[in-house]
């Protein structure tokens, strides 16, 4: 990659958004994150409008979550996604409907890959089960994949890596990045993006959520090391 992976800001603990996720961003509008999301629950559709369109106002790319696996729920998502005037939808297991509705609605999707359940997700498959499987959405030409790689019953990292330079699309690691050991297993693996929501609320990396957005930022720009 010519740049450093993306942080997106999930407002979010739990894989559920966190009730007060607009005051949140209010406080954290002009840190260093350009990417914001949060999931699909349990936030009422116009509150999560109402904060997208802020996102927005802010020059913020905005993503909607969706951790759903039957087709009903993931079209759910999907259109809640459009209504919100999203930029990317992450998240869903794939189904041809949700990914037809859009390409129909210009939304950009990025679909897990790999055998999903639970929440928070649980990862299973192979490595090679997964990349074949990415492949074989390419050809129907989603735009890229949310990878749960830290969410993985087998070696994360590995897992990271190889798919990430296997695919050639926009990929995305979700989920569990705590530590700023996993940030240079990120910068190492060079993916499109990667999301952080539970650890800023756990205080993982600094006292306010700002603070912590900054920090991430500026330690992504960095070479790999500890700070």
């Amino acid at each position: 990659m010519t740049c450093r992976p993306h942080l997106i800001v999930m407002l979010t603990h739990h894989d559920r958004t966190v009730r007060n996720a607009y005051e949140i961003f209010e406080q954290c509008k002009r840190s260093k994150a350009d990417f914001w999301g949060f999931k699909e629950q349990p936030l009422p559709l116009p509150q999560m409008k109402t904060l997208y369109t802020y996102m927005k106002e802010y020059g913020k790319t905005t993503f909607l979550e969706v951790v759903a696996y039957t087709e009903e729920e993931c079209m759910k998502g999907a259109k809640m996604a459009v209504a919100c005037g999203c930029d990317i939808l992450l998240g869903t297991l794939f189904f041809d409907s949700i990914n037809t509705f859009c390409k129909e609605h210009h939304l950009k999707y990025m679909p897990f890959v790999g055998r999903v359940t639970d929440r928070p997700s649980i990862l299973n498959g192979t490595p090679k089960e997964m990349i074949a499987e990415a492949q074989s959405y390419l050809e129907k030409g989603v735009y890229g994949f949310d990878l749960l790689g830290y969410r993985y019953t087998g070696d994360a990292f590995s897992l990271n890596k190889r798919f990430v330079s296997e695919i050639d699309a926009p990929v995305c690691i979700a989920g569990s990045v705590d530590s700023y050991r996993r940030l240079d297993e990120i910068k190492e693996a060079s993916p499109w993006a990667f999301t952080i929501g539970g650890a800023f609320f756990e205080h993982k990396f600094g006292k306010t959520f700002n603070e912590q957005i900054d920090n991430v930022c500026r330690y992504m720009d960095t070479l790999k090391g500890t700070p």
